[in-house]
């Protein structure tokens, strides 16, 4: 039953790093899409791209937390009590992204749209580079066992969690630019979908740099990972950098089909080679998956509980997903105004009287 909750976990966690991690990398290229006329366009179709779905996205972060903490009280103890900064950080970040979201497209004034557009954008890297560096940290070796407090700093500023921050930012703006493509086309915007094309292939050669470094980082910083990465995990790598290579292959020939599902599988394979490489342990040669099991009677009504979930909640994602689409969902963004509340008092002060 603990092996079930932990691949119910590893699951949760690759779901969430597709959906959240594409959410986030929507905003790194809303970070370098340049001025506000430079970057006009690239970030009308980032917004419609994000709008109808953002907030579902962390659903599955939700479900991550409950089911760590219910099933893995111990392991949820000591990564909170020893990573609480780079999560209090991000859970920031994600309340600034949402409400600079909602906000910067209800505030009339151009000085107010920047700044929010500047902290949806800045909050879209922090996050992902936070996430990372706890899933380092964890992967590391340094965060101690028995619900206790590690190192509230080294334990996520060091080499492996640096790589684990970079590589995350790198792979959500790699994810995300593949999702962007198919958005540009279903608005039919031909440049915007050479744009982000460009993009995706940037961010396909950061990422598979940040990768090849990360080889000599893990083999001097987190030698159990690399250990598990090179053995029992190996099929997964090259499944990952297969699914890749493919995803850029069918990108650049121009299809219309495969290359988004093609770089789901790599970001799928990279999150499933961690958990192989690191089995047994939630956390690696401290505590194992049934050393950190909660009883079975909460084992047991939490499996139930996200088994109803799978059938009452899981198809109203997909329904949601399939109208977004389809562009069958409006945006959650006000439309622009014509005039700003002084431009309309103006006018009606200029209109001759009687």
């Amino acid at each position: 039953m603990d092996t079930t909750a932990a691949l119910v976990l590893f699951a949760a966690i690759t779901t969430y790093a597709i959906f959240g991690g594409a959410d986030f990398g929507a905003g790194f290229w809303d970070l370098v899409a340049g001025g506000t006329k430079r970057g006009g366009r690239a970030r009308n179709v980032i917004d419609h791209a994000i709008a109808p779905v953002w907030e579902a996205n962390h659903v599955w972060l939700i479900f991550v937390w409950v089911l760590l903490w219910t099933c893995f009280p111990e392991a949820y103890a000591s990564i909170t009590l020893t990573l609480f900064v780079p999560l209090t950080l991000a859970a920031l970040g994600i309340v600034l992204r949402g409400a600079s979201f909602a906000f910067r497209k209800a505030v009339f004034r151009t000085r107010d749209r920047r700044n929010f557009g500047a902290a949806f954008a800045i909050s879209s890297v922090l996050v992902p580079y936070c996430f990372g560096a706890v899933i380092g940290a964890i992967a590391s070796g340094r965060v101690p066992a028995g619900g206790k407090a590690g190192a509230p700093w080294g334990s996520w500023v060091n080499p492996t969690s640096v790589l684990g921050g970079v590589l995350a930012v790198c792979v959500a703006a790699y994810l995300a630019a593949f999702f962007l493509v198919s958005d540009a086309r279903r608005l039919s915007d031909e440049t915007m979908v050479a744009y982000f094309r460009r993009r995706a292939i940037g961010a396909a050669a950061a990422a598979g740099l940040v990768a090849l470094v990360g080889i000599f980082v893990l083999a001097n910083d987190a030698k159990y990972l690399f250990d598990g990465l090179t053995s029992r995990a190996l099929p997964l790598v090259i499944l990952s950098a297969v699914c890749g290579l493919a995803a850029l292959g069918l990108l650049t020939r121009r299809t219309r089909h495969g290359a988004r599902l093609a770089a789901v599988g790599a970001v799928a394979s990279l999150v499933a080679a961690w958990g192989v490489a690191q089995w047994d342990y939630l956390l690696p040669e401290s505590l194992t998956v049934s050393a950190a099991a909660a009883p079975t009677g909460t084992m047991t009504a939490v499996l139930v509980a996200t088994g109803l979930a799978a059938v009452l909640i899981v198809p109203a994602f997909v329904l949601l997903y399939v109208l977004d689409q389809k562009t069958l969902l409006p945006e959650e963004s006000m439309p622009e105004p014509a005039h700003s509340p002084l431009e309309q008092v103006s006018h009606v002060t200029d209109e001759p009287a009687g």
